[in-house]
C-alpha cells in the first residue's frame, strides 16, 4: 500500500510538473536543458567521455563543432551579379592637376534584394485577313490559363501557394499584401485559386505517393488538423498523415520526400493509405501502426520499427519532473548509442550494419538488462514504470536498425517533415473545410519535397504548373516531373551549357 501510494503521489506530482512546464518551462530535450551537470546529447559525443575542466587540463581538446552553414565571403555563384562602379569625385592629381591612370581596383560582394513587385501581363493576339481573296481570319490561339478568365497568371498563384504550403504565410496575410500593393482580392478568391492548382496537380502528388511506397522503407507520423464544421459553432478533428522516404543516410535510391494525406480521423483510415506498401514502417509507438502490422489485409507485408527517440522521450519527461537518478542513466545510455550513429552515417547498408552488431548491440542489450532489473522495485502506479514498459514493450521494433543498416533508429525524417504543417495550422488556426485539407495536403506534398530536394519550390511549382497547363507534360511523363528527377535534369540541362 506504502508503493501504492508512494507511485500515486510520484504519478500525480509529475502530471502536475509536466503541466508546468508545458506553460512556463525550456521544451528543448537536450541533456543539457534536462540534467545541468550531465553531458549534452550531442551526436559527436563518444560514451564515457567526461569533458575535464578547464583548470584541471588546459590543453585537452575541445569537442568538435559542427561547421556553421554560412555565405559570408562566398555568395552563391548562381545569383546574377549587378556591378556599381564608384569613381572619385575628380580624377586629377592633386598636386600638379594632370590626367590620373587607372592602376587597379578594389572589389566587395553584399547581398542586395530587389523588392518583389506586382505587374500586368497585357496578352494581344492580332488578327490577319487578306484582302485579296477575302479568306478566313487568322489568328494566334490564346495560351491555355490555370484559372480561364481569372485574373491571375500561373506564376501569381504559384506565388501565393508556396507563400502559404511552403513557407506557412496565411492566405489572409497575403490579401493584406497585395492590398498594400494597390490590388484587392480577397481571401476565398485565392482559396479557389489553391484549389484549382491542387486539382491540376492531383495527378502528379498521385504519382509521388505511389512512387514512394514503392521502396522498402517508409516513415509514418500524423498529426491533428482542426477543421470548420458548419452549423455546430467549433471545429472537428481530422488528421494529416506523413508519408516520408530518404535513404541518404546510407546512399540508398529513396530519394528524400514526403506525401502528406488527409483524412476525416486517426483510426484505420492508415490502412487503406498504405494498402500497396510491402516493406519496414518506421513510426512511434500510436496504436493505429500496431493494428496495422497485424491486419488481416496486409497478411504480414509490413514490419514495424519503432523510434528511439521517443521511448527516449519518456524518460526526458520524468527526469524533468521526477529528477530520476535512473532517467538520467537511460538517457546517457541512448547517447552512447546516437555517438555511434553519427559517426557511421553516410557508410553502406553492410558497414552500418556491422558496426551496430559490434557496438550498438551490446549498448542496448545492457540497457534492456538495466530495465528488467529496475522495473521490479517500482510502483506500477509511478511515471517512470510507464516509459520503461514502453521500452520493454516494444523492444523487437526499437532493436530492428541492429540488424538492417537501411534503417534508422528513429523517425526524425518525418517529425521534421510534419513541422511545416504543424506550424502551418498554427497560423491559420484551422482549415476552412476538407476541401482545403485535401488542397492543403497536395500542394504542401509538392513543395516540401521540392525544399527537401534543395530546390525553390516556387520555381518548381511556376514550371509544373506551366507544363501541365499548356499540355507540355503529358500524363504518361508526370515522372519528369517528380522533384528529384525535374532537379537531375536541371542539373543536366546546366552541365550541357557547360
Amino acid at each position: 500500500m506504502v508503493l501504492a501510494f508512494e507511485g500515486e503521489n510520484d504519478d500525480l506530482r509529475a502530471e502536475i510538473a509536466t503541466l508546468k512546464s508545458l506553460i512556463f518551462g525550456a521544451r528543448s530535450e537536450r541533456s543539457a536543458i534536462v540534467c545541468a551537470e550531465q553531458i549534452a546529447l550531442d551526436l559527436e559525443w563518444t560514451a564515457g567521455a567526461q569533458p575535464p575542466a578547464n583548470d584541471d587540463k588546459p590543453d585537452a581538446p575541445r569537442p568538435k563543432r559542427r561547421k556553421a552553414r554560412r555565405n559570408i565571403g562566398a555568395l552563391p555563384a548562381h545569383l546574377p551579379r549587378i556591378e556599381r562602379v564608384i569613381e572619385p569625385a575628380s580624377t586629377l592629381c592633386p598636386c600638379c592637376a594632370a590626367q590620373m591612370h587607372r592602376i587597379g581596383e578594389e572589389s566587395s560582394e553584399a547581398l542586395d534584394r530587389v523588392p518583389a513587385w506586382l505587374r500586368v501581363l497585357r496578352t494581344i493576339r492580332p488578327k490577319y485577313a487578306c484582302r485579296a481573296c477575302e479568306g478566313p481570319i487568322v489568328q494566334a490561339r490564346a495560351p491555355a490559363r490555370l484559372v480561364e478568365g481569372g485574373m491571375a497568371t500561373t506564376a501569381l498563384i504559384a506565388h501565393i501557394a508556396a507563400a502559404k504550403y511552403a513557407w506557412q504565410s496565411t492566405l489572409y496575410r497575403q490579401t493584406q499584401i497585395l492590398a498594400g500593393q494597390g490590388v484587392v482580392v480577397d481571401r476565398q478568391t485565392l482559396a479557389r485559386w489553391m484549389g484549382s492548382a491542387a486539382w491540376l496537380v492531383r495527378g502528379l502528388y498521385d504519382l509521388q505517393l505511389k512512387t514512394m511506397h514503392g521502396f522498402e522503407r517508409l516513415f509514418c507520423d500524423e498529426t491533428p488538423m482542426p477543421v470548420l464544421d458548419p452549423g455546430r459553432g467549433r471545429t472537428r478533428i481530422c488528421q494529416f498523415w506523413a508519408h516520408a522516404t530518404d535513404d541518404r543516410a546510407w546512399k540508398g535510391p529513396a530519394p528524400p520526400a514526403v506525401a502528406y494525406v488527409f483524412a476525416g480521423g486517426r483510426g484505420k483510415e492508415i490502412v487503406a493509405q498504405l494498402a500497396g506498401f510491402e516493406g519496414v514502417l518506421q513510426v512511434d509507438g500510436y496504436a493505429a501502426y500496431a493494428s496495422l502490422a497485424g491486419d488481416a489485409k496486409m497478411s504480414g507485408q509490413i514490419q514495424l520499427a519503432y523510434c528511439l527517440v521517443h521511448a527516449r522521450r519518456n524518460f526526458v519527461r520524468v527526469h524533468k519532473t521526477t529528477n530520476s537518478p535512473f532517467a538520467a542513466e537511460v538517457i546517457e545510455r541512448v547517447a552512447a548509442v546516437y555517438a555511434i550513429e553519427e559517426r557511421i552515417r553516410g557508410l553502406d547498408a553492410g558497414e552500418r550494419r556491422a558496426t551496430r552488431q559490434a557496438e550498438t548491440k551490446p549498448l542496448m542489450e545492457a540497457l534492456r538488462t538495466r530495465l528488467i532489473a529496475v522495473k521490479d522495485g517500482i510502483s506500477r502506479r509511478s511515471t517512470l514504470i510507464k516509459a520503461i514498459d514502453y521500452m520493454l514493450e516494444r523492444r523487437q521494433g526499437l532493436t530492428a536498425f541492429l540488424d538492417d543498416g537501411r534503417l534508422e533508429p528513429d523517425t526524425n525524417t518525418v517529425e521534421r517533415s510534419i513541422r511545416p504543417i504543424a506550424i502551418g495550422k498554427k497560423n491559420s488556426l484551422f482549415s476552412g473545410d476538407e476541401g482545403g485539407g485535401e488542397t492543403w495536403a497536395v500542394l504542401a506534398s509538392l513543395l516540401n519535397t521540392a525544399k527537401l530536394n534543395g530546390l525553390d519550390p516556387e520555381a518548381y511549382l511556376v514550371d509544373v504548373l506551366d507544363r501541365m497547363v499548356s499540355g507540355a507534360t503529358k500524363t504518361n511523363q508526370l515522372h519528369e516531373l517528380l522533384a528529384w528527377n525535374w532537379k537531375a535534369a536541371r542539373e543536366a540541362e546546366k552541365r550541357a551549357v557547360a
